[in-house]
């Protein structure tokens, strides 16, 4: 599979991949977290997929129901024509319930003429460590572990269960449906059924993207990747994954291989912020109120990242039987980087609810919880802030005094300031301010390189990394101070080829970086147009843009030579960065969020 040539399809409580041919080769059930069914993405002979094989030469492609998170594979051979809409059921029952079941439909449309398929039915559970025995039941099969943990899944369908079993052809002469269930029905799916729930989940994708104030300059440029970060929301507490993926590797053969299924702090905290600039302001509070549940005590001590239910233990391990990415060991499941000490995570935190503050949605019924959450950051800070941490890029060798995560220790007493004073608590304000400036002098001069005549990855380095593009975004800085212009200047000199950035280049454990970050790219795109460089920066972003795959989507890296998506799929990191820079180029807006 060249350049990550999926579409994701979810329903905010998991999600799955479908490869251009129309092969399911990743699926988690029934959360995004859970064991996978599907991970032929992680090992094409025992990862398990769900494949559509027709017989005969046929033309495929592929592409996205507009406005939606529908996906579609269109094959023909010219008489014969069929398309598989695949999606996961979305939509509101009531006023406040939402059904979102653990499902995958396949809905078959017959267009014209008798295709012909194979359906490769071939479920792998518990991430394919086991041997998984299928068989028929009524009104479809049924698939179990037969060593290990029990484990199940359910197939329903109106075509002949059996010769799907079997791996014999089917003619399509209709339509049809196949429902692949972790749970088993209680009333048997029927078609008129399927035909209701694609239906109701098209009308609720096109409803929330209508809702998306986004103004039309830009508005190409962020449809796809908004309905890409509502996906990666998980509807049970509001947390916001990373991306749907594990083990997709930064390099190809390279052991840079996470497991991105949770939830980092920075990351959902920046993602809410976009959210919210296009009119979703429910997220901010359905992610605060995951916060205030994964911090309900003053002397608790904030983890970088959390599982999805919210649990802090992400024990790592690898699943050696797999053979990972194109060969790429190990496949991880698990984070150990929810150890590691990131003293950044507060200021985009505190951001997040200054935002909120500021724009007076009341999204909890009262204040006072979340003022203690306010004074617990800061006291977090207070204690921390002079710490070396791991920094944002979460080094796994040493720690060190980040530039970045000292501007975001800056960033999160400047919000409570803030926020302090939004709230009246004026003797609070006045005492934070005075560590606000304590920050920021420490910062102006031990990350200040004068031979170099630019910010530095970490206090005495000579070290370049793209984090500091953002110290004016924040509003640390700004965006004509000649320091700033001049950090840019050399940061773009230094890390950027053929239009794509680095983070850094230096060892950080694993090695020296080999492809590019694409966070980074964007955060210099927008640093470039704030700077007065606006037709290099358009220029810049019009050209990543066509990097995407073939519908739309970005996963974390991209390799320098080829330009082949590399990295957990879809990023939500990428997909936010996409948005923001497309508001800011196209719009002129000007928001120090990102």
């Amino acid at each position: 599979m060249d350049n990550l040539n999926y579409g994701v399809i979810g329903n905010c409580r998991s999600a799955a991949l479908v490869s251009d041919t129309g092969s399911v080769d990743w699926c988690c059930l029934p959360t995004f977290d859970s064991q996978s069914i599907f991970a032929r993405i992680l090992d094409a002979k025992n990862g398990g997929e769900f494949s559509i094989e027709p017989v005969g030469e046929y033309q495929i492609r592929q592409h996205y129901m507009p406005k939606t998170n529908i996906l579609v594979t269109h094959f023909t051979n010219g008489m014969d024509t069929f398309e598989v809409r695949d999606f996961m059921p979305r939509y509101r029952m009531g006023t406040d319930d939402v059904h979102c079941p653990p499902e995958v439909i396949r809905y078959f449309r017959h267009i014209s003429g008798r295709p012909e398929v194979v359906l490769n039915f071939n479920p792998k559970l518990n991430y394919g460590d086991g041997v998984t025995f299928t068989r028929l039941m009524p009104g479809g099969l049924k698939s179990v572990m037969r060593n290990g943990e029990y484990e199940s899944l359910y197939l329903y369908t109106d075509l002949d269960a059996r010769r799907i079993l079997h791996r014999e052809p089917i003619v399509l002469d209709d339509n049809a449906f196949v429902m692949i269930s972790y749970y088993q029905k209680i009333t048997m799916p029927t078609l008129e059924k399927i035909d209701l729930e694609f239906e109701k989940t098209r009308v609720y994708w096109m409803d929330w993207l209508a809702r998306t104030t986004a103004p039309p300059a830009s508005r190409r440029h962020i449809e796809r990747s908004a309905l890409v970060l509502k996906l990666l929301t998980y509807e049970k507490t509001g947390a916001v994954l990373a991306a749907v993926t594990t083990s997709l590797p930064e390099t190809l053969g390279g052991v840079r291989n996470w497991d991105y299924r949770y939830c980092w702090i920075r990351d959902a905290s920046m993602i809410v912020s976009i959210l919210v600039r296009l009119n979703h302001r429910d997220m901010a509070r359905r992610f605060l109120e995951f916060v205030l549940d994964v911090i309900p005590y003053k002397h608790e001590k904030i983890q970088i990242m959390y599982s999805i239910d919210g649990h802090k233990t992400l024990t790592e391990r690898t699943l050696d039987w797999l053979s990972g990415y194109m060969d790429s060991r190990p496949v991880r499941v698990g984070n150990a980087a929810y150890k590691q000490k990131q003293n950044d995570i507060y200021g985009v935190l505190m951001d997040v609810i200054y935002q909120d503050l500021l724009n007076y949605t009341n999204i909890i019924d009262t204040y006072e919880e979340l003022w203690s959450v306010v004074r617990t950051l800061v006291r977090h800070v207070r204690n921390n802030w002079q710490r070396p941490d791991r920094g944002i890029w979460e080094f796994r060798n040493d720690m060190k005094h980040f530039v970045f995560s000292k501007v975001l220790c800056w960033v999160a007493i400047d919000r409570g300031v803030k926020i302090a004073r939004l709230l009246g608590k004026q003797a609070d304000a006045d005492d934070w301010a005075k560590l606000r400036d304590k920050i920021k002098n420490e910062v102006l001069s031990r990350g200040w390189n004068a031979e170099l005549g630019c910010f530095t990855q970490y206090y005495g380095s000579d070290c370049l990394d793209a984090s500091n593009l953002l110290m004016e975004h924040y509003g640390f800085i700004t965006a004509d101070d000649p320091r700033y212009v001049a950090t840019v200047r050399k940061t773009y000199q230094e890390l950027c080829v053929d239009g794509l950035m680095y983070r850094y280049k230096n060892h950080d454990g694993f090695g020296e970086p080999t492809s590019s970050f694409t966070v980074c790219t964007l955060w210099m795109i927008k640093s470039l147009n704030r700077i007065g460089e606006k037709r290099q920066a358009q220029e810049m972003f019009e050209r990543l843009m066509g990097h995407a795959n073939h519908v739309g989507l970005f996963s974390e890296d991209i390799d320098f030579k080829t330009k082949r998506l590399l990295g957990n799929f879809p990023q939500g990191y990428s997909h936010l960065a996409i948005i923001d820079a497309a508001m800011e180029l196209y719009n002129g807006e000007c928001d120090a969020v990102l």
